[in-house]
């Protein structure tokens, strides 16, 4: 079993920032690529960023310069640094991570989602 664990949602004015947190658990032996995803309300889920176990990071251009994705491999956790938030940036965001577990198998798992809220 493997469980991903969300923090660091919340209502922030245009133009601040927010800092989310995913921590991985359970019977893990590696992760691969990690990555934060989102889904605004009557829209289908889009990646925002991915990051490859040797730190290579992809982005939406829609985020590019404005967000940051980190991983810390020791502790299995992975960070999205939100700056300069805009309204549309308003979602629920979902930690993603490909696991290979202690028992030789691969599985891609989701969070539970945080809710991110930019309004003034």
């Amino acid at each position: 079993q493997v469980q991903l664990v969300e923090s660091g949602g919340g209502l922030v004015q245009p133009g601040g920032s927010l800092r989310l947190s995913c921590a991985a658990s359970g019977s893990i032996l590696s992760i691969n690529d990690m990555g934060w995803y989102r889904q605004g309300p009557g829209e289908q889920r889009e990646l925002v960023a991915l990051i490859t176990k040797r730190r290579t990071t992809n982005y939406a251009d829609s985020v590019k310069g404005r967000f940051t994705i980190s991983r810390d491999n020791a502790k299995n956790t992975v960070d999205l640094q939100m700056n300069s938030l805009k309204p549309e940036d308003t979602a629920v965001y979902y930690c993603n991570a490909e696991v290979f577990d202690l028992f030789g198998s691969r599985g891609v798992y989701w969070g539970q989602g945080t809710q991110v809220t930019v309004s003034s």
